[in-house]
């Protein structure tokens, strides 16, 4: 069992406030992302739930027992860390058996487990060398590993992938992802790519200044922003924002249009614009659009057939049911 529960948690720094209070419930098995910009307390609320931080008030529930007070030790945990901290001295087997040694267990059992773990994430054929002569997503998933074989409640993950270049984030966001799905254990993983958010979250926490702003599925979030934060947070490209007498029409104070629900044409749109910048990456093309009259610049996706270039004058229409509607307060209105 992994289920968590924050109540009323809250963490000051002296007089400094980081997080003024949160409520969660984290179900057992789920798969859930904290994001959020730098600084939004994200790393801080996963800490305080490893128990590496104390709270200043509230309670953390972990399977429905008070575990506030509860050492980082026995909370039932495994914590991996952006860097891998393994002992470079060390072979991949003894990195992994470390936490078994520490905690006194069995030899048998500790091979056991070992074995298992390597099996579950390709290592067996590494158990023997050292963390020099790995890559960096082998290392890392090492330092999975490491937190495998104490068989946890749950895993907290703090920003794992952010060492590893483009194509090893993509290629270890699918490993964690397919490790959730034979493990089936609770995992809380903290990100500031809300792209990570999107493509492996059973539930996504979007955070700002300490603050839940909405919890929900990746799609609920992006459909159905609860205000201008979140709808400008998630999404890649963000959203467009338009204020003015277009969003007069629409009687709100700003409306928004994500990139993919502008369609484009060369002759005919509700708007027009200049093109500032194309980006053409194959299966879509990126169009930066100035001189709209309705925002500093839109962003526009499309097909990566069309080929509109720099200084070209192009139309674009919105789907009319894509239209996000927020009040002068940010919030969303329907």
């Amino acid at each position: 069992m992994g289920s968590i529960r924050l109540e009323q948690v809250n963490k000051a720094f002296g007089n400094v406030t980081v997080i003024p209070s949160v409520d969660l419930d984290i179900q057992d098995g789920e798969f859930v992302v904290f994001v959020g910009p730098s600084g939004c307390g994200k790393s801080t609320l996963l800490r305080l739930i490893a128990g590496l931080e104390d709270t200043t008030g509230g309670r953390i529930l972990i399977d429905g027992e008070d575990a506030t007070s509860t050492p980082p030790a026995k909370r039932r945990l495994a914590m991996v860390f952006q860097s891998y901290a393994l002992y470079p001295h060390m072979t991949v087997r003894k990195n992994i058996a470390f936490p078994l040694k520490m905690a006194g267990m069995d030899q048998a059992e500790q091979n056991r487990r070992i074995e298992q773990a390597a099996a579950v994430l390709n290592l067996t054929d590494y158990l023997d060398r050292r963390p020099g002569q790995l890559s960096g997503g082998q290392r890392q998933r090492v330092a999975i590993g490491r937190a495998i074989v104490r068989e946890p409640a749950a895993f907290l993950f703090d920003e794992p992938l952010s060492n590893l270049d483009a194509a090893l984030r993509v290629g270890m966001r699918l490993e964690i992802s397919e490790l959730h799905e034979r493990l089936k254990t609770t995992m809380i993983y903290v990100t500031h790519d809300q792209v990570e958010a999107m493509t492996m979250a059973d539930k996504i926490v979007v955070l700002r200044a300490g603050n839940i702003e909405q919890v929900g599925s990746p799609l609920e979030l992006y459909r159905n922003p609860r205000n201008l934060f979140v709808a400008g947070f998630i999404g890649s490209p963000k959203m467009n924002f338009i204020e003015g007498a277009e969003a007069d029409k629409h009687g709100a104070h700003t409306i928004g249009i994500r990139p993919e629900h502008i369609a484009v044409s060369a002759d005919q749109g509700d708007w027009n614009g200049i093109v500032n910048v194309s980006e053409h990456l194959g299966s879509d093309t990126f169009f930066h659009v100035r001189d709209s009259g309705l925002a500093e610049t839109l962003t526009v996706r499309a097909d990566g057939e069309v080929s509109f270039r720099h200084g070209d004058r192009i139309h674009m229409s919105p789907r009319p049911d894509a239209i996000h509607r927020f009040n002068q307060n940010g919030l969303r209105m329907d």
